[in-house]
Parts: structure tokens; sequence; C-alpha cells
């Protein structure tokens, strides 16, 4: 039963804590504290990097509505131009 009760206490740790993200850091800009909110909720922050440079903000867009409406990111509607507006800028291709 031991491996029973490792695998317990797995799930009870936090995803959080799983992940060290204390070393990304995005760039200062208008809207990444609505990026920042956001996009962690579901996900790292690597994940926008890793797509920095490939997507322009036609991307991005496709991208952001994907996470709402396939993934069901809770993200408001008002928050959604200038989260693209954001991730274009400063992450686009």
């Amino acid at each position: 039963m031991k491996t029973g009760f490792l695998f317990i206490n797995i799930l009870l740790i936090p995803a959080t804590a799983l992940a060290d993200e204390s070393r990304i850091q995005l760039k200062e800009a208008q809207g990444k504290p609505l990026v920042t909110a956001n996009c962690t909720l579901c996900h790292s922050l690597d994940y926008i990097q890793m797509n920095a440079g490939v997507l322009d903000k036609s991307g991005w867009q496709k991208t952001v509505d994907k996470m709402i409406k396939v993934m069901g990111a809770p993200i408001k509607p008002e928050d959604v131009d200038p989260i693209v507006a954001y991730l274009a800028k400063n992450y686009g291709k």
C-alpha cells in the first residue's frame, strides 16, 4: 500500500509546486497582468515563449480563441483583445 499512499500524495501536490516558473519572465508591457493572470490558470508561461516568433497576431488570436472555446479558459470577452495585442506585440513574428 505504500505505492497507493505515494500516488495519493502526488495528486495532492498543487500543480504550481511541480513547475518552477520563477525563471520565466514575460516582457513588461501593457497587457502583461492580464496575460499572466489568465494564461497561467491552464498552462505554463513557457508556452508563450515557445510560440514567440512563430505566431503572428492572427495566430495569437486563433490560439486565444481556441483556449476559450475548446479548452474552456475562463477569459472575459473584454480581456481577449488586450491579451492578443500583448502577445502579438511582444511575442509575435
